[in-house]
């Protein structure tokens, strides 16, 4: 214990030794600061009222649809309105139960003038079908009959009650 003693005794003298020393020199630069001149500090700038900005987006242009993608949205407005129906008071035909990709068109026949396409469903019947006959499931009228194609018009429901028309086709599947 008594070398702990001693440690402490003579931390004490070297606590006390260090807060005897003379500050001469830092009294003096404290006196050389105080006596500089004052520099004035420039007031603050006034702030202006805060304005707030309502976004109001209902007339202009969407950030997230192109173009392209405007024009149908404008287009499913027009053809809602009193565009193309479908006449569902028709009686349907036997290629309307099918999709129009499960179909196949396997030849023509031509007779008078006149040209018939031959369409093989997918129970492997096939049917001879002239302009204005129906196919597919969305109310594929038949347009035009190529040799090698059958050009066809869809009625596809847009969404909003209305429909659009588009083009389809089905081309002469080669045996292998």
């Amino acid at each position: 214990m008594s070398i702990v003693r001693i440690a402490l005794a003579s931390l004490a003298c070297l606590a006390a030794a260090g807060c005897g020393r003379d500050h001469a020199d830092l009294h003096e630069w404290m006196d050389q600061i105080r006596s500089e001149e004052k520099v004035s500090i420039d007031p603050l700038p006034v702030l202006k009222p805060y304005e707030k900005f309502v976004y109001e987006p209902a007339g202009l242009k969407s950030p997230f649809l192109d173009t392209l993608e405007e024009q149908r949205v404008e287009g499913l407005a027009d053809a809602g309105a009193g565009g193309v129906r479908p006449d569902l008071n028709r009686r349907k035909e036997a290629l309307e139960a099918y999709p129009l990709d499960a179909l196949r068109m396997v030849g023509t026949l031509s007779r008078g003038g006149n040209t018939w396409a031959l369409i093989q469903a997918p129970d492997q019947t096939i049917s001879r079908i002239g302009i204005g006959n129906y196919l597919g499931e969305n109310y594929g009228r038949v347009t035009q009959i190529e040799s090698n194609a059958v050009q066809l018009t869809e009625l596809i429901s847009n969404g909003t009650g209305g429909w659009i028309e588009r083009q389809a086709a089905i081309a002469i599947v080669e045996q292998q």
